[in-house]
């Protein structure tokens, strides 16, 4: 069996790792490096890609053949890439409810088919530096990647050539890397994951070598990325108001002038390098000579002016930290330590406010203005190197899936309730949020109506009471014989892999015919729309609550008035006026209530819809009995037993 590398397939730069004699190590491509830029260049024709290095310094010379932060697109559709996204160098394209693609002339090409190459390159490296065929990985993702996201991901590893044995969250494998199963027997973690093009904060706990993710929360288009923008919108006004070409707006962009985006190129690039610069020195000058045949730019930029162009970002991330702080019902006070992943928290800015963020014991170490107290608050970890942390700990997954590493175990968790619509558009939840995955859970459902022949399993996303508040992940029909209503059974089974995707299970328990689905988002949702499903839950709580309960009391009392009324039918010349007129006002007063609901909300009463439906029940009694008497004599009869 082929060994199994870890991979981490990053916005700007992607490594591989391996296992070798029990220790987790980066591996090397030819010319010794361990960082492979995630950058594709398309040259005319049918000529073969260039990938990684060479690609990148193919930028400024053929900008818009060279793609590059592509990750922020893979598993998207056109509505979801807001405008500013698509100031690259190369086209993006996408229609509202279609995937994105990326033209190069007259070409396109899917997101994860130019990630496919950056893994092509890291398979080749992988072999040569190992002497052997390499066709098993692990690969990991940003933890808040939705289920298309994650899809595209692994199809990315197939087209390169690979098995995909196990998709990873990112801040979970960097938890391995960092040797956390080594801290005492019981502790929590914070994993702060801050990359290219992604955010992430996951809370772990920690027992005797199991990782359990308790919650997670972040932001895939929210990172490095949107750093460099910044110092490029700021030096481009710079350049703008000396004369030079207008470099700010995504106009020129669009129209592929090659004098515009070389010049682009150019300067995204010096912005990049800029700020990289900026994390060990004071300032940095940037001189960009004949940026245009007739215009060249120098610039001297200092930290001080990097941080205020960025800090805003940066604090972005603040209210992703406390929410997953929250979802683990923890504070930081709680917590043992504060690890630091992903290149972009190399940025003394970042690592300040942090240590301030979570009130950390050595938070003076790095400026934070906070006196350090001795064993109180938890520690910032930045022990690791950062860009190479998530690699690695794919690799001791990896090693985990063949066979080593025995005293560890890896459990990470669902980040919306799932669960299917059931009669009334209310969404029964199957599976809870933050579930510890890999996992399995069921129900068993009925019909609601009289000689149903199908019923539809309709899969939804999310935290709301009612189904048409939640994002519908798809649905599909089971077929089985009519029967009265409430006689049919349906199993509905969910099943979460341990890459995160979702298999839906129906099965009629009469017959034993069944259909097993896998999942697909037909939205691809992404991590905005997510913060904003949990916040809206919050906000309209009291209000989803009171919908549900005037929904099953709606339907209680709709039961109730059809069965009361056809007891009445049958039993019509069996009761005495008197009786006949007090269920009729029983009746009465339950469809009152029935017809006072809100005209905006639509809903009513449910206490005293209730409380009629209660009295309705009561009243009826005496029609019950006599129903299950006749009943009774008509089975007696059938059987010969009276005459």
């Amino acid at each position: 069996m082929s060994k199994i590398v870890g991979i981490d397939l990053v916005t700007t730069n992607s490594l591989v790792a391996v296992v070798d004699s029990g220790i987790p190590i980066v591996l090397a491509d030819v010319e010794g490096h361990r960082l492979t830029p995630s950058v594709v260049q398309f040259p005319p024709g049918d000529a073969t890609p260039v990938v990684g290095r060479p690609a990148n310094r193919g930028r400024v010379l053929q900008p818009a053949e060279t793609v590059y932060s592509v990750k922020r697109f893979i598993g998207r559709r056109g509505a979801d890439i807001p405008r500013e996204e698509t100031r690259v160098t190369y086209a993006v394209i996408g229609s509202c409810a279609g995937p994105v693609q990326v033209q190069i002339c007259d070409r396109q090409y899917a997101p994860e088919a130019v990630s496919a190459e950056v893994l092509k390159k890291l398979k080749r490296d992988a072999e040569a530096a190992l002497g052997e065929p390499v066709s098993r990985a692990v690969i990991t993702v940003p933890a808040y990647f939705n289920d298309a996201q994650r899809h595209a991901t692994k199809r990315a590893g197939e087209l390169a050539g690979f098995t995909v044995e196990r998709i990873v969250n990112e801040p979970t494998a960097a938890a391995l890397a960092y040797g956390l199963d080594k801290l005492k027997a019981r502790a929590k973690v914070a994993v702060y994951d801050l990359g290219g093009g992604t955010f992430d904060l996951s809370i772990l706990d920690l027992n005797d070598g199991v990782f359990q993710v308790l919650a997670t929360h972040g932001n895939t288009r929210l990172g490095g990325d949107d750093l460099d923008r910044r110092v490029l919108d700021f030096l481009a006004a710079h350049i703008k108001a000396a004369g030079g070409p207008d470099l700010a707006g995504p106009a020129e962009i669009a129209s592929h002038k090659p004098e515009t985006l070389a010049a682009l190129s150019r300067l995204r690039e010096a912005a990049e390098q800029a700020k990289i610069a900026l994390s060990d020195r004071e300032e940095v000058d940037l001189n960009l000579p004949f940026l245009t045949p007739e215009f060249s730019f120098s610039h001297r930029l200092t930290r001080g002016e990097l941080e205020r162009l960025t800090r805003d970002v940066v604090e972005r991330t603040r209210a992703h930290c406390l929410r997953s702080l929250a979802d683990a019902k923890l504070t930081a006070a709680d917590l043992d330590q504060v690890i630091l992943v992903g290149g972009q928290t190399r940025m003394p800015l970042v690592r300040r406010l942090v240590a301030r963020w979570f009130a950390c014991a050595n938070a003076a170490e790095f400026g934070a203005g906070i006196a350090a107290v001795a064993d109180e608050g938890p520690q910032l970890n930045v022990s690791q190197n950062p860009d190479e942390a998530v690699a690695l700990g794919a690799a001791i997954q990896a090693e985990i899936l063949a066979g080593g590493f025995k005293n560890l175990l890896l459990l990470d968790v669902t980040l919306l309730s799932l669960g299917i619509e059931t009669f009334g558009g209310l969404m029964n939840v199957i599976i809870p949020r933050n579930s510890t995955i890999p996992l399995k859970a069921g129900e068993l459902f009925t019909t609601a109506v009289d000689n149903q022949r199908s019923m539809l399993i309709h899969v939804l996303q999310g935290e709301r009471e009612r189904a048409k508040d939640n994002w519908s992940l798809g649905r599909f029909e089971l077929e089985f014989e009519p029967a009265p209503k409430g006689v049919a059974r349906v199993g509905v089974q969910f099943e979460i892999d341990a890459d995160g995707i979702l298999h839906v299970l129906a099965r009629d328990t009469h017959t034993g015919r069944e259909k097993l689905v896998q999942i697909k988002s037909v939205v691809a949702v992404d991590d905005t729309e997510v913060q904003r499903m949990v916040e809206e839950s919050v906000e309209h709580a009291f209000e989803d609550l009171r919908t549900r309960q005037w929904i099953e009391a709606k339907l209680r009392a709709t039961e109730t008035i059809t069965a009361a009324r056809k007891g009445l039918a049958d039993c019509h010349g069996e009761l005495e006026a008197q009786y006949v007129a007090q269920v009729e006002g029983a009746l009465a007063a339950v469809e009152a209530v029935l017809a006072g609901k809100d005209a905006e909300t639509k809903t009513g009463d449910a206490a005293k819809l209730k409380a009629a439906n209660a009295t309705l029940d009561e009243a009826t009694k005496p029609l019950a009995d006599l129903l299950m008497d006749k009943a009774m004599e008509a089975m007696l009869r059938q059987r010969g037993m009276i005459r």
